[in-house]
């Protein structure tokens, strides 16, 4: 397995002319136009007998590149698309303007009507699921939904720099491998964790995506519980270089929870496992990507033109798989 070398695909803003930085802030109008891409997969499983079931895992990744071209609708376009309102025409001259909120760091975005934060994980109802009861399955799904919360929207375990608050998620039998992950760019793909220099803007993050389960086993027979989560996060980033002051960071993953029956394993492999996982992110810096950091991706003069409609990234059945540029 070869491993990147952080040093070779770093973008250097140290290294730009200042005409190339003027130039950056000329034509951005706006956090759509932020566009860089980072990919990366990897495979790891953990064995044994009754003691510790097969988990986790599967890397993969990918997002963004930069282009001043972008042409994307404006905030009420977005917000009347969101309703099924139609455009009003302009009002008269003698006509009172109605009073407008200042643009977030989503305005004219996809992800301006999008549920904030919590509110945009909806677990789906709990029935029975092969030998899980329905207790179970609502059990398992609060659990996971409580990781995501953790890993994905939790500000103080987002800007931390310690992995405790994820790990508890875990069954302790699975909390070696997420620890490992923690400096390492696999922690992208299922948790968020940012730069040091990157500033959050006070907007809830966005969210959009599904859950869903169904009872299997391993191949030892272990009856497991898997829950599939699809989401697409959006993130607002103070950025005074930007024309708005915003820049947007987004990450969709899919990642299958397994939760083994209880019966099955010891009990320090009951619990939550991370078994596959795979991501994209756009709008990323691809330096600190390589520590499995987040902040806002810096202009790439070299990125070759991005094969589809960037606004088409929003969207959580998007396939995982897209062309790279970090």
């Amino acid at each position: 397995m070869t491993t990147d070398d952080p040093a070779t695909d770093r973008t250097d803003r140290e290294d730009f002319p200042d005409w190339l930085r003027q130039l950056e802030r000329d034509i951005r109008p706006g956090p759509g136009v932020r566009l860089r891409i980072w990919c990366r997969r990897r495979s790891r499983r953990l064995k044994g007998g009754a003691a510790v079931l097969v988990v986790l895992a599967l890397l993969a990744g990918a997002a963004a590149y930069r282009s001043g071209q972008l042409r994307r609708p404006g905030p009420a376009a977005h917000a009347a698309a969101a309703s099924g309102a139609t455009a009003s025409p302009a009002a008269g001259p003698g006509a009172t303007a109605a009073p407008t909120a200042a643009p977030g760091p989503f305005a004219g975005t996809p992800a301006a009507g999008w549920p904030a934060g919590a509110a945009g994980i909806v677990l789906p109802p709990a029935h029975r699921a092969g030998d899980f009861t329905a207790a179970q399955v609502s059990a398992g799904l609060a659990q996971v939904r409580a990781a995501l919360l953790t890993a994905r929207l939790d500000r103080a375990f987002m800007a931390g720099r310690s992995p405790d608050p994820l790990l508890r998620h875990f069954a302790p039998a699975a909390r070696a491998s997420v620890r490992k992950d923690y400096t390492t760019e696999t922690i992208a793909t299922y948790a968020t964790r940012l730069a040091p220099d990157a500033r959050l803007a006070p907007d809830p993050p966005r969210v959009s995506g599904r859950i869903t389960y169904q009872a299997t086993r391993d191949d030892n027979g272990v009856r497991e519980l898997a829950v599939t989560t699809n989401f697409v996060w959006v993130y607002g980033f103070r950025d005074p270089g930007a024309r708005s002051g915003y820049s947007v960071v987004l990450l969709h993953d899919t990642v299958v929870w397994h939760l083994p029956y209880p019966d099955d394993v010891a009990a320090a492999s009951r619990g939550l496992w991370l078994y596959d996982m795979s991501s994209y992110g756009w709008g990323l810096d691809c330096g600190t990507i390589r520590q499995g950091l987040i902040r806002p991706g810096g202009l790439d003069p070299a990125a070759a033109p991005f094969p589809e409609d960037p606004e088409a990234l929003y969207d959580p059945d998007h396939p995982i798989a897209v062309p790279t540029h970090c």
